[in-house]
């Protein structure tokens, strides 16, 4: 039970009162100070006190200072008026309850509404604190299209000083091709009148000249003869004849050693053509060329589309089961696909063809082999 603290002193003006509270071991962290307008309570362990105002309080601007082992409050009156007591006399413990719990709801009370106050001067804070970050966003933002505008001005000002300066350049070099067009003409010209002054002073000459008759031939009518144009040759036609050649490169820059094997191999791939295959049906006469095929698929292959390249492989390999590259390249789309059993088997088929003994290796190392037996 805590001890009841009854001897502390007091003392008044006409606008405040002084009340002192000694507290024994007192401080700041273990005193808890309730106020309100009409009472006052200390609560120290084991110590209490707690006192009726006879008076209303103004509670936000009083003030309580611990130190000493003592209290001092120091209560402002709201009302300038002198004290009889202290405390309220002839209080009962009902109505010390009543004004407990009064003063207990008029503290939340407060404390509510300095919390909304508190909650209400944040909010305009912020209000205010992003109307000025708006504000500045503003400004910044119409900095930037100023800077913007500023220099599409300029680029658009130097765009068209550059085409000023090309249009200049082009009429430059339009008038100096006129010039020069003039000058040729103009020297055309005069050459024409000096071969039209030549040719008249010829025809004069050769009218004196056959004045004194035919048979008076002298050297200044041979070296006339001689300066006269001669007749345009007659028009005819010259034939051609080339030497006949599958390839369309010319004779001097085909290889024949290549060119043979590449008939062989067309031959061998026409002998093994199965007319019988409903996939032939559809197809140009080009697209039954297995090697038309392999093109196809390695076209197919380089966009990721491996069961296309796998069907256009196999429609080669059924036109032509020889050529081990077909085999090889249907290898790469197997590995692709995680096939690594078919990659195996048509990397062994290749081997085979190419009568190269076969060793139990990794799918991976025999396609990298057979790409650098091949030179892919």
């Amino acid at each position: 039970m805590p001890l009841q603290v009854s001897d502390y002193s007091w003392q008044q003006t006409r606008t405040a009162v002084f009340i002192s509270v000694p507290l024994r071991g007192v401080s700041v962290r273990d005193a808890d100070v309730f106020c309100t307008e009409n009472y006052l309570k200390v609560n120290c362990p084991p110590f209490l006190f707690e006192v009726f105002l006879y008076a209303p309080i103004d509670d936000e601007s009083s003030k309580a200072k611990i130190g000493n082992d003592t209290i001092v409050f120091t209560l402002h009156k709201k009302e300038a008026a002198m004290w009889e007591t202290l405390s309220l006399s002839g209080v009962d413990k009902e109505m010390m309850q009543r004004i407990r719990e009064k003063s207990i709801l008029q503290a939340q009370e407060n404390a509510k509404e300095a919390m909304e106050a508190k909650a209400g001067a944040r909010r305009e804070d912020q209000k205010y604190t992003l109307n000025v970050m708006m504000k500045i966003e503003e400004e910044e933002r119409k900095r930037i299209e100023d800077m913007k505008e500023n220099e599409r001005i300029k680029a658009t000002k130097e765009l068209e000083a550059w085409k000023e300066r090309q249009r200049k350049a082009e009429e430059r070099k339009i008038i100096q091709r006129e010039e020069k067009l003039y000058q040729q003409e103009k020297q055309i010209e005069e050459e024409r009148k000096k071969l039209k002054h030549k040719g008249l002073t010829r025809n004069s000459v050769s009218r004196n000249l056959a004045t004194k008759g035919r048979n008076s031939e002298n050297i200044f009518f041979e070296k006339l003869k001689e300066d006269s144009i001669p007749a345009p040759r007659s028009v005819g036609n010259i034939k051609i004849n080339f030497t006949p050649r599958v390839f369309p490169t010319a004779l001097r820059e085909s290889q024949v050693a290549e060119e043979e094997e590449w008939l062989h191999k067309q031959a061998e791939a026409r002998r093994a053509m199965n007319t019988d295959i409903p996939e032939l049906c559809d197809l140009k006469e080009e697209e039954k060329n297995p090697e038309w095929l392999k093109d196809k698929g390695n076209k197919l292959f380089a966009t990721e589309n491996y069961l296309a390249a796998i069907n256009a492989y196999n429609l080669a390999i059924r036109l032509n089961n020889k050529i081990p590259l077909l085999y090889l390249n249907r290898a790469a789309c197997h590995l692709k696909l995680k096939n690594l059993h078919k990659a195996i088997e048509d990397s062994s088929k290749a081997y085979r063809i190419m009568k190269l003994p076969l060793r139990l290796i990794h799918p991976t190392k025999l396609y990298k082999m057979m790409l650098r037996r091949f030179g892919i």
